[in-house]
This record gives C-alpha cells, structure tokens and sequence, in this order.
C-alpha cells in the first residue's frame, strides 16, 4: 500500500469560534497525541484528509502526519462530526509504534452462499459487523471476511471460527456469535397456519364434528342430555 503523508498546521487558535473559521475555510481542528509525548494542536486540509481515510484501509489507514517538517506514525482514533449535517469538526489522531502492536476494529463481511439456509426459506442473521483486533501497524486487515457456505437452519459461525491473518489476535469471546442461520418470522408463520390448516383437515375427515368425541360418537354431556329429555317426553 502507498504511503500516506498528510500535513498538518500547526499555530491554530483553540477555541469555539476559531475553530469555526477555520472549518469555514476548509481546515479542520485536530490534535495529535500518544506515545508519552506531548500533544500537538494542529488542523488539516479537509480533502488532504478525506483521500487520506477513503483508501482501502479506511479509518484503520496508517498516516504519516508531517508537523513543522517532522513526520509522526499515526492513525486516525476518533473524528467528531456535526448530529444534523455530519460535518466533521474534529479530528483525534494518536501516534503508533511501527514496533508495537496497536487495537483497531475491522469490518467483518460475509462471503458465500448458506444455500441449505435460504432453500429451507431462512436467512442469515449477522450479529457482528466489526472485530476489534491487535496488529502491527503494518499488518492491519482491511477485512475479515466469514464464510457462510457451510451454515444451516440453527447453526452458527462464531468468533472462534474466523481465520485471522497470521500475527493478528482477538481477545473477543471466541463463543460470541458472528452469524447464524435462522428461521425467518413469515416463515414461523407460514409454518403454524399449515399445521393448523393439517388439523382442521383431519378433524374434518374423522368427522368431528360439535359435540362428539375423537370416535365420532356423542360425548357425555350430549348423551346425557338425549336420555333427560326422553325421559320427559315418557312421563307426558
């Protein structure tokens, strides 16, 4: 991958309005810190950051911040962005170690088809969208990707399964569930109305009707009822 080199200003004024200018003028608020060393307030060219964290590696890009002709390792930590207009207006960026390993979170994309799920009229629910994983700043997958092929109707592919890149780790639960193939609810439904209908259709055929028993002859009551009401009709 090619390297990333992003410059930042340093001298900019904190502050609520300040930093409203220059977000105006295109130049955003960020500050640089870790790694034991003091903290820079610096800001960014909006586009300069933008092809910075659109590249394959997203957020997780490595990014050589040039400040006052220096140049820090570093990675994007957090970006603060407007609730309504998701403008950015902040940008937290931490120093890495090229020799130690550092803690991101990487998408999890399913690959595959659950054929024996989707013929059985279920779907693949995905309870896992990201992995935070620890790597070498050098090592970080842009993805990790989960194959579902082998799922069915009840099953499901857990943490433990993935396979990580060599030298990457995970201390999620490896039991925590990442998919599973399961039942849809139109389907539990369907399922229910068919039984039901197959109940009604035997009932039907055995003629059990209101009143009967499952032999077809009157219950209890109803026989009972016969003999209260022949016994009047004898005494008139």
């Amino acid at each position: 991958m090619d390297e990333i080199v992003l410059t930042a200003a340093t001298g900019r004024t904190t502050g609520t309005r300040s930093s409203r200018r220059s977000r105006t003028a295109g130049h955003i608020p960020a500050v640089l810190y870790g790694l034991q060393q003091d903290p820079l307030v610096v800001s960014v060219e909006w586009p300069e950051l933008r092809r910075a964290i659109t590249t394959e590696a997203g957020l997780n890009a490595i990014i050589n911040l040039e400040v006052g002709g220096e140049r820090h390792m570093s990675i994007v930590r957090e970006i603060q962005r407007h609730p309504v207009r998701r403008d950015v207006l902040h940008v937290d960026f931490v120093r890495v170690d090229p020799d130690q390993d550092i803690t991101v979170d990487v998408s999890i994309v399913m690959i595959g088809e659950a054929k024996e799920v989707t013929d059985n009229d279920g779907m693949v629910d995905q309870n896992l969208f990201t992995l935070t994983v620890n790597a070498a700043p050098d090592n970080i997958p842009t993805e990790i990707q989960v194959d579902i092929s082998a799922l069915t109707i009840g099953d499901s592919t857990r943490v433990g399964d993935l396979l990580l890149p060599e030298g990457v780790t995970t201390d999620v639960d490896p039991d925590e569930a990442v998919a599973v193939g399961m039942i849809t609810r139109s389907t539990l439904d369907a399922i229910a109305a068919e039984e039901a209908a197959e109940a009604a259709a035997l009932a039907a055929e055995l003629g059990l009707g209101e009143g009967e028993g499952e032999d077809g002859e009157p219950s209890e009551e109803t026989e009972g009822a016969s003999t209260e009401d022949s016994g009047d009709s004898e005494s008139e």
